[in-house]
């Protein structure tokens, strides 16, 4: 089949289909032997899908013999190695350098937090299975010279000699590899293959990979197929292709690697067949803007040869999204129109979330792509729920986590799920009014003893039990750990039957996680000690890097891959999506063990390795029929940067005007305007939709109800909601809506204020006859520190606020004694009918004492920023009504004593307090005014204006969404409507 002079070395070039340029030519080769000669011909490939792309090929023209296809990593299980024992299992594996890295953790805490032991493991475990694969022994890592470098490095290299050498001798599938390798080179060396082999679709990455590409090499008759090489690289490029410092990110660095080691000259490399790749011109473009930088000399020199560029890049679209909705709604039309077509399509990109995007656009045309990546177990239901239950070990149960858990679909999956979604709504709308904040067995069974029904009392028995598991004693080690998750886990899915574990381990997704909680079942002895949290982080960690493929057919023309799979598709148009930075690209993982120099001298991989084979896959999806690149110019959180790549590709082409370069950027730009602006079109309503009065903005409201349902009692502490934001009054009094209240209650500012206002209560109640200022301060916190100990369940918040109380204690002391008043009332009701109207106005001022004078001094306590006298004018009537009221004899006890003087003592950050004097003739005008307001809502054509007079536009109201604010502005002039029966 091949000349008699190995080494054999071919290529095929970007953009071309390997799978079927590769089987065209072992064909060709192979025309006019015998059959079996296919038979005796051994085939290595790179991939799983390569093969199955490969035998696709080989069976489309008929039955016939196939060569005897194996998938090179497929050699850690040859044969070949059945001396060895079994590979040792990854889980097992880290698991032991878990325990070897702990250790050293707790011993030098500086190196890095015990959260990232397993992270560290991982690493380590990597470096390791790294080492294997190039053939670099332990030793090679104590004989480095660390003299120059930091004291960290130093450390780290000491523990790397004492601890590589623990690891078992090809217990690694990376060991057995190579080792496979090497034993199957040496096997030809002395018994040559009895027919040909050829290893194709490998880029010589792994160092195994690269030992079986030069022994496959040599034999006289092996070859080897490069995939995507780029014979459009001039000489002088290609030979200065030999340092990894300066070249490893280059993506013809490998191809130049196993030359040099063949000892090939670059002219003996020669095409595997004559095909012309779909765009050549665009191969010359793409070759020249990933020249090995320092790249601007060689763009001057070589980018005069270029052809016209705007014939090179008619099939190249460009599309700068400004957001990734956007993005992601242009690729899914692009995928549209290729069905249409019956084009075969592609999208490649990392990007996951890209991935998710597009396939929920693509969701409305009913087109489902086939994902060569599935989705993640722990995005999965059955991932979800073991995520949720492993995290509930680690902390305490709030009532978010457990109503998270309840709704889950597969809790109580079995029969009589219809009556726990009941329970779990009802039980949610007790929590959301009384709490408590972090639920308990014994709180759930209250609550339902309660109730009283048997059906709630069964059904809180399951659920309380569950979380006296969650909440008991923990396990010490991670035996005990997955045992609890297990037990935890089913008995959440089983809800009320007897046995079994409902749905969860069923569907494709189901298998997957129990093989994983099987696996730790298995391995769980080697973890040895093992907290709740640590735990928690253990299994984050194994199931994030789960794949599950759903058991359903794909749209035969649309697949989505990820950019190592572009050597290995078929498809006219290719999309690259997501050419952002950090993703095209990817980040690397910085190296925690070696850094950049170290690894250089070792013999390892350098960072660039990675970047490198990024961009031969990209160089290979450039290369093929038809091209679209995609980034958004913005993500979540801030302006992106594009992609290296694309950023090189564009200054490339702005730098040739000669050969129409920024013409053709343009050009390529405009192409991806226009699915830009079919996107924008498609999500904007369309005629019929701005026809539909429903969907027209709405205008500011003025709800005008029947007089009969305003309400006749308002607080003292409605009265500047009245004022300032009349439709808050209309929703919460006339159509009964109140905001609901948090699921996972946070201590805020208003708690803080109760709490505030309950301890200064009960510190004014409590009061001895004489008392000094430093027994009144001693007091006051002690009051405190009592109160917040027994009704605050937030221990950050109960030492923040205490903290705060301490520093405004002087100042409240100082300011509550300083008109030598005496505390008369605290905390009481009291009320006043409005003369002339059925309306009645009630509140409970925080303090009232009496002066000297025998006027009354109301006292109120701001936790915030006091209203300035301004504002009490207008809009803080508060104490300003509560005056009037008490000169109305409003206060039971009070009779009509008339009041001289009102005070807002804050007690938040500064010592701020506002002390007005008040007189008599002033709160008969203020009532007046206060009266009239009143009278006007007696009348039908007054309405409820939303948002009237806010103190700040950016001041959020519980009610905004229900009047639609946001389609309107504050300079909208409202519009008045009836609402109700008619008068």
């Amino acid at each position: 089949m091949f000349d008699a002079h190995p080494p054999h070395v071919f290529f095929l070039p970007p953009g071309v289909s390997f799978a079927g340029e590769l089987v065209a030519g072992l064909k060709d080769r192979l025309a006019g032997r015998p059959p079996e000669d296919m038979a005796r011909t051994r085939l290595f490939l790179n991939s799983q899908r390569m093969r199955r792309r490969v035998t696709a090929v080989f069976t489309a023209d008929g039955s016939g013999f196939l060569p005897r296809i194996t998938v090179v990593t497929e050699l850690s299980s040859d044969p070949i190695l059945a001396d060895l024992p079994p590979a040792t299992a990854p889980l097992r594996r880290k698991l032991e350098l878990a325990r070897l890295i702990a250790p050293l953790l707790d011993a030098q805490s500086d190196l890095a937090p015990r959260s990232a032991l397993f992270d560290l493991a991982d690493s380590l475990a990597d470096l390791i299975d790294e080492m294997e694969d190039e053939g670099v022994a332990p030793e090679t890592l104590a004989d480095l010279d660390v003299s120059d470098h930091s004291a960290h490095w130093a450390r780290t290299q000491a523990f790397l000699t004492a601890v590589t050498p623990l690891v078992r001798d090809y217990g690694s599938q990376q060991a057995r590899f190579r080792l496979a390798v090497e034993r199957l080179a040496a096997q030809w060396q002395t018994k040559p293959p009895d027919g040909p082999v050829i290893i194709a679709g490998s880029t010589g990455s792994r160092g195994p990979t690269a030992l079986l590409m030069r022994a496959v090499a040599r034999l006289s008759q092996g070859a080897v197929v490069l995939p995507g090489f780029d014979s459009d690289l001039p000489d002088a490029v290609w030979s200065h292709l030999d340092d990894a410092m300066t070249g490893e990110d280059h993506p013809q660095f490998r191809f130049r690697k196993l030359m040099a080691t063949l000892d090939l000259p670059l002219a003996d490399l020669r095409p595997w067949r004559e095909t012309r790749p779909p765009a050549p011109l665009r191969n010359r473009l793409i070759s020249l803007s990933l020249r090995p930088a320092p790249v601007t000399d060689q763009w001057l020199a070589e980018g005069s040869t270029l052809p016209d560029l705007l014939a090179a890049t008619v099939e190249l679209t460009l599309i700068d999204a400004q957001s990734p909705r956007e993005e992601a709604v242009a690729i899914a039309l692009i995928l549209r129109e290729a069905v249409a077509l019956n084009l075969r399509a592609a999208l490649i990109t990392p990007d996951r979330g890209l991935t998710r995007r597009v396939t929920a656009a693509l969701d409305r045309w009913n087109i489902v792509p086939d994902d060569s990546a599935g989705s993640t177990l722990a995005l999965t239901a059955p991932g979800r729920l073991l995520r949720h239950v492993s995290r509930a070990f680690r902390q305490v149960m709030t009532a978010d986590a457990l109503l998270a858990v309840l709704k889950h679909p597969l809790t109580h999956s079995g029969d009589g799920r219809g009556p726990h979604l009941r329970l779990t709504r009802e039980l949610e709308l007790d929590l959301r009014a009384k709490g408590p904040v972090f639920p308990t067995g014994s709180a759930l069974r209250d609550w339902a003893a309660r109730r009283g029904d048997a059906e709630t009392l069964a059904w809180a028995h399951s659920i309380a039990t569950m979380l006296d598991a969650i909440a008991g004693d923990a396990p010490s080690d991670l035996v005990g750990q997955v045992a609890r998750h297990l037990t935890v886990a089913e008995a959440l899915a089983r809800g009320m039957d007897l046995a079994g574990s409902g749905a969860l381990w069923q569907g494709p997704a189901g298998i997957a996680a129990l093989a994983l909680m099987r696996l730790l079942v298995r391995e769980a002895a080697q973890g040895g000690l093992m907290s709740a949290a640590a735990y928690a982080d253990l299994f984050e960690g194994l199931i994030h890097k789960i794949e599950v493929r759903e058991p359903f057919t794909g749209h035969p023309l649309v697949a989505f891959h990820g950019h190592r799979e572009a050597r290995e598709i078929d498809a006219e148009l290719v999309i690259l999506g997501g050419l952002v930075d950090g993703v095209w690209p990817a980040q690397g993982n910085p190296d925690p063990w070696l850094n950049r120099r170290m690894r250089q001298e070792a013999g390892l991989l350098l960072p660039e390795r990675q970047i490198g084979l990024a961009a031969h896959d990209y160089q290979q999806a450039m290369a093929a029929q038809r091209v679209v690149m995609t980034r958004a110019l913005r993500n979540a959180e801030a302006e992106t940067v594009p992609s290296r790549w694309l950023n090189r590709l564009m200054n490339l082409m702005n730098g040739l005007p000669g050969q129409n370069g920024p013409a053709a950027l343009l050009a390529m730009k405009a192409r991806g305007s226009v699915w830009l602006d079919r996107a924008r079109t498609l999500d904007a309503p369309g005629p019929q939709q701005l026809a539909d009065p429903r969907l027209k903005p709405a205008p500011r409201p003025q709800p005008r109800p029947p007089v009969a349902a305003r309400p006749d009692r308002l607080a003292l502490t409605r009265i500047s909601t009245l004022i300032r934001d009349p439709y808050a009054i209309y929703a919460r009094y006339i159509l009964a809506l109140r905001p609901l209240d948090p699921l996972r209650a946070e201590p805020d500012a208003r708690d803080r204020g109760i709490a505030v206002h309950r301890i200064l209560e009960r510190f004014v109640k409590e009061r001895p006859a004489s008392e000094a200022l430093a027994e009144a301060r001693g007091r006051l916190m002690a009051t405190a520190t009592a109160y917040l100990a027994a009704t605050i369940p937030f221990p950050t918040a109960r030492i923040l606020w205490r903290a705060r109380l301490a520093r405004a204690a002087d100042h409240f002391l100082r300011q509550e004694s300083k008109h030598g008043g005496t505390t008369v009332l605290v905390e009481k009701d009291g009320s006043v009918r409005v003369a002339g109207t059925d309306f009645t106005l009630f509140g409970r001022p925080d303090r009232i004492d009496r002066l000297p004078d025998g006027t009354l001094h109301l006292i109120d306590y701001k936790t915030g920023s006091p209203p300035t006298a301004a504002q009490q004018k207008t809009y803080d009537l508060q104490l300003h009504l509560a005056a009037a009221m008490a000169e109305r004899g409003g206060f039971a006890g009070l009779g009509t004593a008339l009041a001289g003087r009102i005070s807002y003592i804050g007690l938040g950050s500064g010592e701020k307090v506002v002390d007005l004097p008040v007189t008599t003739d002033e709160l008969d005008v203020l009532w007046a005014r206060f009266a009239q307001l009143i009278a006007s809502y007696a009348d039908r054509s007054a309405g409820y204006t939303s948002r009237r007079a806010m103190f700040e536009m950016r001041t959020p109201g519980d009610y905004d969404h229900l009047a639609r604010f946001g389609e309107w502005q504050m300079a909208d002039r409202a519009v008045g409507f009836d609402v109700g029966a008619a008068e």
